[in-house]
C-alpha cells in the first residue's frame, strides 16, 4: 500500500538531469557575494568596475563571480566598445529571489 503512494509521488519528481540543473541553479545563491551582486544588477545593470566600488569587493573577485553567474544563465552582458554592462539575463530570475527573501 505505501509503495503506491510512493510510486505516485515519484511520477511527479522531476527526472535526475532536472534535478542536477535546479541544484545547480540555486548554487548560483549560495554565496554573499553573488546575492550582492544579483542584487546590486537586479537595480541596475553594471560593469565590473562599479560593482567592485559599490560593494567594496575586488575587481577580479566581482569578474570570478559574474563568470560563474554567466555559466548558469543567470546574467548576461553587454560590450559598448571597451564597457562591458551586465544584467539580468531574465526577469523571472527576480521572482526567484523575492520569493526566496520572502521564505527568510
Amino acid at each position: 500500500m505505501k509503495t503506491d503512494v510512493f510510486n505516485s509521488v515519484a511520477e511527479y519528481l522531476p527526472n535526475e538531469k532536472d534535478m542536477k540543473r535546479i541544484a545547480t541553479f540555486f548554487y548560483a545563491f549560495s554565496d554573499v557575494t553573488r546575492l550582492k551582486i544579483l542584487i546590486m544588477i537586479m537595480l541596475k545593470p553594471a560593469c565590473v568596475g562599479e560593482i567592485s566600488e559599490v560593494l567594496n569587493v575586488n575587481q577580479t573577485t566581482v569578474s570570478h563571480q559574474l563568470k560563474i553567474l554567466k555559466s548558469l544563465n543567470i546574467v548576461e552582458n553587454e560590450r559598448s566598445g571597451k564597457t562591458i554592462t551586465y544584467f539580468i539575463k531574465n526577469s523571472n530570475i527576480e521572482n526567484v529571489f523575492n520569493a526566496m527573501v520572502e521564505c527568510v
